[in-house]
């Protein structure tokens, strides 16, 4: 199912042109399009179907993904990866058996998990009393505690786990995704974005960037339960001299001398691909308003996923009603876009706004800035895992849970932990996942993998998630500054032990 739309798309395979495809090829690229559209000769409003794409590398198991994001790096130790020695050496001096290097010195006394561990499911998996509400679903999740990354800097470890790559200039893999396999409904966009309701996490919208990819790849950032989710997408209201016919006016003028245009610079994609925003930041006009539409969700649903319609203004402080209304309303909207064709969905916990601490980086008081996170975050990840799987969608949709890393096992400040980008939790569940398993253990401390030759990447996890939406990640590739590029460098392998 992989779109032929750059010339530098490697793939080893052969699309069969559809119907966007052949008018793109026959009438001067997308502005041909455009133009075709604005003559009336091509409805464009309807979903392209599955039949005018290619056939995948492999049977897909799943069709489209949601990342959850914890901005800050969550805790391992206090959530997810249960650890007796830190319970039984706690307050004891920290002796790691080698030399170690923080990221602010935070080598104290050994730290036992803030919260109590409680064993849930039929797996009996351990999880952290913040985190509870997960364990209503924990039998479909399989834990990787063994991943380790390269850095222990927020802002290179957030884009190695978007996007692959510890430095700018790389796509995220919602990018890659939306170029492999293309739109379901050309209404919405294929990869959206939902941020932290405080702001953006560290690199901002390099997070979802298309880089090197055509531009309509990149992600579209929607802010949910605000009046205006998408900014720009309606006139302002001080222009009441705008009618709906003389913004079609306006556009349909902007599409022939678009199509003029990339018709004389048939190699140059820069203009088709804002041809391409233009034609669908019109379609949203109408599609996006309904999908994030709330308000038409049962009192039910609304109530599972934590949504409180009576506040109006949220204290300054950290809170736990806040954190479930917010990323409650994000899953329910998630589950809304997916259901409407949207491929890739990613959600964030936490900004990057300092202090006070609103976000998972946390150097002071592990309590004060987790607990009420990891409570809104359960809360909300686990009924989007329930909704899924009572709408049948679950068994095709991949649900990954992560972080830029870990945090250490040792204390800071007395009530902290400092930044571990050696080990660190990820899971997954929902299309071709096995659940209810735990994959790659770490050492007693959690500080490391027990296994240090052989971690867990992030570019196996990239490659999993690959795998399982029907693409084999050594073959999608760009090429870009005379190097084959793709969303796992050279590395990365399918973890065979998670798969159904």
């Amino acid at each position: 199912m992989f779109r032929n739309d750059s010339p530098y798309h490697r793939t080893g395979l052969r699309p069969r042109p559809g119907r966007r495809e052949f008018l793109w090829q026959s009438g001067g690229g997308l502005g041909g399009i455009a133009l075709a559209s604005l003559l009336g000769r091509e409805p464009l409003g309807a979903a392209v179907p599955d039949s005018s794409t290619t056939v995948l590398h492999h049977p897909a198991k799943a069709k489209r993904v949601v990342q959850l994001f914890m901005a800050g790096a969550a805790s391992h130790l206090d959530l997810f990866d249960f650890k007796p020695e830190l319970i039984k050496h706690h307050g004891k001096p920290s002796d790691f058996g080698e030399p170690v290097e923080t990221f602010q010195d935070g080598l104290g006394p050994w730290l036992r998990p803030v919260w109590d561990f409680r064993p849930h499911g039929a797996s009996g998996k351990m999880l952290g009393d913040p985190v509870a509400a997960l364990g209503e679903v924990v039998d479909e999740i399989a834990f990787i505690h063994n991943m380790s990354g390269k850095t222990g800097v927020h802002s290179q470890g957030t884009l190695l786990q978007t996007t692959g790559f510890n430095r700018p200039g790389f796509p995220s893999m919602g990018s890659w995704v939306a170029y492999g396999l293309g739109s379901v409904n050309d209404n919405l966009p294929t990869f959206v974005v939902l941020p932290d309701h405080r702001g953006l996490a560290s690199n901002g919208t390099k997070n979802w960037d298309a880089s090197f990819l055509p531009s309509q790849h990149q992600g579209t950032m929607l802010q949910t339960g605000t009046p205006s989710p998408i900014a720009d997408l309606f006139p302002d209201r001080r222009a009441d001299f705008t009618t709906p016919e003389s913004e079609a006016g306006a556009r349909e003028i902007m599409a022939i001398l678009n199509a003029r245009h990339a018709a004389e610079r048939p190699d140059d994609p820069r203009l088709e691909a804002r041809i391409r925003s233009y034609e669908l930041a019109a379609r949203m006009q109408l599609a996006a308003p309904e999908a994030l539409d709330l308000s038409r969700e049962p009192a039910a649903m609304l109530e599972m996923y934590g949504i409180r319609n009576d506040v109006r203004e949220w204290p300054k402080e950290i809170n736990e009603a806040e954190e479930r209304d917010a990323f409650g309303r994000k899953c329910l909207s998630a589950r809304r876009l997916l259901e409407r064709g949207v491929r890739f969905v990613q959600v964030w916990s936490g900004n990057d706004n300092g202090f006070p601490r609103r976000n998972w980086d946390s150097h002071e008081d592990i309590a004060r800035d987790h607990g009420p996170l990891a409570r809104g975050f359960s809360h909300g990840a686990a009924a989007l895992i329930r909704d899924l799987r009572q709408r049948g969608m679950l068994e095709d949709t991949l649900v990954l849970w992560t972080t830029e890393f870990g945090r250490m096992p040792s204390s800071q400040g007395g009530k902290g932990r400092d930044h571990n980008p050696h080990c660190f939790t990820n899971w997954l569940c929902g299309g071709g996942i096995r659940g209810g398993v735990t994959h790659g253990p770490s050492d007693q401390w959690g500080y490391k993998p027990l296994d240090r030759k052989a971690p867990t990447q992030v570019y196996d996890v990239h490659a999993t998630i690959l795998h399982l939406l029907g693409i084999d990640h050594e073959r999608l590739t760009v090429r870009n500054n005379g190097v084959d590029r793709r969303l796992t460098d050279v590395h990365g392998h399918v973890i065979r032990e998670i798969l159904a």
